[in-house]
């Protein structure tokens, strides 16, 4: 445990709150990660016992009403552990929006939790290909990075499509405090101006991994407690300013044999990704939403994961209108979660992707996991994870929660490759 205290963080997803605890380990942090607010004696242990302990949530794709639901308990628990700091996980691409996922709404909720002090905001990741200039953000596609505003995904998202660059304007949108910034420019004395600062929430650059760990350490001291909103560039920066004695993180794991994946995700380089597995010889279909076509579906996918061959099941050619009024999200994460509870429970498959940072918060949450710590990074950002359930059948599942923009086109036949 540091000797600071306590380090918590809330992930908006679950692909996010990975990625947090993957930059906390490898500057040896030691964590754990829950996938829903545990109760008040569980979290008292965990502190007790690690560095960074998380939570991870799903209000990314909240409408503001639910965020409230969803945070002000998490920021209430977070608040009786008297942590030294806080962060609010986001994306590195600062998905949100005035009506779903609203930063702005977490920092009005952050200030009646831990106080009206200026919020210091970090988007940039540069080993992810983000990075925040004189308060303008960029993302990398396909090794070209774009302005947010025209990245090819980012521009045209269907939840959250960024039509503004300029974070502190993109930000102030969704809220009616004041969004200020700090440019790498004046970064001589980044904690007396964090401290200084009129605005509710400061928008901070990043270019370089160095650039990091300068906020890292400007906002490690400022007065306790600290309620940061940033990437896994902050989470990186943070403990890259105060490094642990954690062990190195395995590259591989023992698992074998064929991987099921289920895809929420509708990203360009998620669909690359199936493709390509497709190509390899993977049984790709569509995710099925009713259930006459789930039972068949769960009979084709069983065959073939028993026969050796790893299968893939996508949203892209889903039938939406097979949902009828359920929300189409809703309806994907339970037909993407009964695939692989039958999986798991037939012993078909023990590794699993799920692809959808949205999606992958509520299939793990439906398979009843309740917690999840690091098998192995094998690469990059890519992190395979132990379920932690009580579900002997989902305990020791070994998962691979994927964001829409993450991995290679050859992500999914890579990790069937590995322990092989």
């Amino acid at each position: 445990m540091r000797e600071s205290g306590p380090v918590v963080f809330y992930g908006d997803d679950f692909t996010g709150s990975v990625d947090a605890l993957l930059q906390f380990a490898r500057r040896g942090w030691s964590g754990r990660l829950f996938t829903r607010l545990p109760d008040a004696a569980a979290l008292t242990r965990a502190v007790a016992e690690v560095d960074v302990v998380g939570v991870a949530g799903i209000s990314r794709s909240l409408a503001p009403d639910d965020m409230d639901a969803e945070l002000r308990p998490v920021f209430a628990a977070f608040a009786a552990l008297d942590p030294p700091l806080v962060q609010y996980k986001a994306c590195s691409t600062a998905d949100s929006a005035p009506h779903v996922g609203s930063l702005g709404r977490v920092v009005e909720l952050a200030r009646e939790a831990f106080g009206e002090r200026p919020v210091p905001m970090l988007f940039a990741q540069p080993d992810f290909g983000r990075y925040t200039v004189l308060g303008q953000h960029f993302a990398a596609e396909q090794g070209v990075v774009y302005r947010l505003d025209r990245q090819p995904t980012m521009s045209q998202h269907p939840s959250t499509p960024m039509t503004e660059a300029d974070l502190a304007v993109h930000l102030g949108r969704q809220t009616s405090l004041p969004i200020g910034a700090v440019s790498l420019l004046s970064y001589d004395d980044l904690p007396a101006r964090l401290r200084s600062s009129d605005d509710a929430a400061v928008v901070l650059d990043a270019l370089t991994d160095e650039h990091l760990v300068t906020v890292g350490a400007a906002v490690g001291a400022l007065p306790r407690p600290v309620f940061a909103i940033g990437s896994g560039g902050l989470s990186h920066g943070l403990a890259a300013a105060s490094p642990g004695e954690g062990a190195a993180i395995p590259t591989t794991s023992p698992a074998t044999g064929p991987v099921l994946a289920v895809s929420g995700s509708r990203s360009a380089q998620t669909r690359r990704q199936v493709d390509a597995a497709a190509a390899a010889g993977w049984l790709v279909r569509a995710l099925p939403l009713t259930a006459d076509a789930l039972g068949s579906a769960t009979a084709e996918v069983l065959e073939a994961l028993r026969s050796g061959r790893s299968v893939a099941l996508t949203s892209d050619d889903a039938d939406v209108g097979a949902a009828g009024g359920a929300p189409v999200l809703e309806a994907i994460a339970e037909a993407a979660a009964s695939l692989v509870s039958s999986a798991a429970r037939a012993g078909a498959s023990r590794r699993i992707i799920v692809c959808g940072g949205d999606t992958s918060s509520r299939v793990v949450r439906l398979l009843g996991v309740e917690s999840l710590s690091i098998a192995a990074n094998p690469w990059g950002n890519v992190v395979l994870l132990h379920a932690h359930a009580d579900d002997a059948a989902v305990d020791g599942l070994e998962l691979l929660l994927k964001g829409g923009q993450v991995g290679a086109d050859s992500l999914f036949t890579d990790v069937a490759a590995l322990g092989a």
